[in-house]
Order: structure tokens, then C-alpha cells, then sequence
């Protein structure tokens, strides 16, 4: 089954123009020569500007992230149904082109005080260490919290998805222009790591809203 549904594991692009279609999107990846594997398809994108989306497509390239955390009271509150088990994500960079394919490999909700090390260590932020994933988390959540009129709390649900890598446009589909957007995207990766406190959530940064 076909749906559109233009958030992602990790966030929709609050500031860039409306995402396509999931039937555009498939025409250019059959064009590619890529066939997505049965079962719902949505369509996503990382981060909140041009600079950022391709810092976070670099990100999942390079094997580091393969899990997003979204706040299940954002969810509700904005009426985003949570991933699904199965499902096939087509991420588009911020020109609207797909980038990544990926599928959600598991999804759970849990309390943010369960949330554990070998998780923290999946979504592959900052150093990975469960001390980050909780100081950096906790720091988004609450400004969502506020966002929601509400206060964070030990005990609130968070959506914990991880999800696989099925394709990655090779750099050959793109111009000398777009390879050296992917090749900046991987250098400002170190930059979003650290920040006068000497820790900072890269997606945070990246985006404004329910998903880290």
C-alpha cells in the first residue's frame, strides 16, 4: 500500500517547500533502477534548512545514526500517527530528490527514564553514550514540552524507531554541485556536536519539532 506521510522517524523540514508524492518519488527511484519492496511507503526529510538536511543525510550515510526519538505527547498533540513496523521511508534531500531509502525495523514506546545505552548508542549522537542521549534528549523534550504546555518528566512517553538503510543514492546520480553539498554536509557534522555547554543533540540543532 501507497501512503504520503511527510514525517519521518526523525522530522518533517519545517521550513522548506511541500514534500512530492510518494508516486513521484517512486517513478525517479524505478527510473534509477531501484525497486522499493512491498509494503507501505511514506515520504520524509531531514533537518530545517538546506545546510542541515544534507549534515543529517550525511549522518546516516556514513552508518552513525540508525534511530530517531519523537516525544509521544507531540505526536498526539499534533495529530502525527507514530512509525509503523515495516514501514518504507523515502527520505528527500532538501531539493526534494530522494536520498535514502530506509525501512523501520522496530518501534517502542516507552517511559524516558527506560530508555537504554544500547538504544542511545543505535541513534549514534555525540558520543553515543547513554549520559548524552538523556542530557541532549532531555533538553529537546523540554522545549517541546513547553511548545505542548507541559512539563517534562522522568516518566514521559518517548517513540523510540530504528530503522535500516535499504538504498543509498550512489554520488553518480548527482552533479559535481550536489557531491560537494554531501561532502560539506559531512564536515559540518563534527561543528554540530559541540557547543559552549560541550554537548549538543545533532538533530535538536537540525529541527524544530517532535523528533530527534
Amino acid at each position: 500500500m501507497l501512503h504520503e506521510n511527510p514525517e519521518s522517524i526523525a522530522a518533517k523540514v519545517a521550513c522548506m517547500s511541500e514534500l512530492p508524492t510518494v508516486e513521484l518519488l517512486v517513478a525517479k527511484l524505478s527510473a534509477l533502477g531501484i525497486t522499493l519492496p512491498a509494503g507501505a511507503v511514506r515520504v520524509s526529510a531531514y533537518g530545517d534548512s538546506p545546510a542541515l538536511s544534507e549534515a543529517l543525510l550525511a549522518l546516516i550515510r556514513l552508518g552513525r545514526k540508525r534511530a530517531g526519538t519523537g516525544l509521544l505527547w507531540a505526536h498526539e498533540a499534533d495529530g502525527e500517527a507514530i512509525p509503523v513496523f515495516g514501514e518504507i521511508e523515502i527520505v528527500v534531500d532538501h531539493r526534494n530528490e530522494p536520498a535514502i531509502v530506509t525501512r523501520v525495523t522496530s518501534v517502542e514506546v516507552i517511559p524516558f527514564a527506560e530508555v537504554t545505552a544500547e538504544y542511545a548508542a543505535i541513534e549514534g549522537e555525540g558520543d553515543g553514550s547513554l549520559a548524552f542521549w538523556r542530557e541532549a534528549h532531555w533538553a529537546f523534550f523540554s522545549r517541546e514540552c513547553q511548545r505542548l504546555g507541559r512539563a517534562p518528566t522522568e516518566s514521559m512517553l518517548v517513540v523510540c524507531g530504528v530503522f535500516e538503510v535499504l538504498n543509498a543514492l550512489p554520488l553518480e546520480h548527482y552533479s559535481a554541485a550536489r557531491v560537494a553539498e554531501f561532502d560539506a554536509g559531512e564536515k559540518e557534522i563534527a561543528n554540530f556536536f559541540v557547543a559552549e555547554s560541550g554537548s549538543v543533540d545533532l538533530d535538536s540543532r537540525l529541527r524544530g519539532n517532535d523528533m530527534t
